[in-house]
């Protein structure tokens, strides 16, 4: 796990604030937009699994709160398009829009993660992310 994606999984996990999480994320000296992006989309189709009509409520409920303006564009097309293709569209968002998708990206995987650490994971498992210190 390299330093960007544990930061990522340290927001999700409550032991970064997230606005100062956030920060750091877009900050980095290093940051990639197509490289960030890649991995949240990764740990949010992860942490949604359709297994259940909760987990994907828990997606729906993470997009109506988003700390950001409801009609910035990364969060209209949320709430307009099915996941997949939502994130196809997110992919290729004008630059101008990058820090709000990463910072709505990050926002889900807060939610989602969550839900599935208190369900799915409670007793434990083996995703070396939520094993973090």
């Amino acid at each position: 796990m390299d330093k960007i994606e544990l930061i990522i999984n340290e927001i999700a996990q409550n032991k970064i604030e997230f606005n100062e999480g956030c920060k750091t994320v877009l900050n980095d000296k290093d940051f990639n937009f197509e490289t960030i992006f890649s991995c949240l989309r990764n740990y949010i189709f992860n942490s949604i699994p359709e297994k259940t009509n909760y987990n994907t409520q828990t997606y729906q409920n993470a997009i109506k709160t988003i700390p950001l303006k409801s009609t910035f564009t990364p969060i209209v097309i949320l709430k307009s398009f099915d996941t997949k293709i939502a994130f196809n569209k997110l992919e290729k968002i004008i630059e101008n829009e990058r820090e709000k998708t990463i910072i709505a990206l990050l926002w889900i995987l807060k939610q989602t993660d969550t839900e599935r650490r208190n369900t799915e994971c409670k007793n434990g498992c083996g995703h070396e992310w939520h094993n973090i210190e």
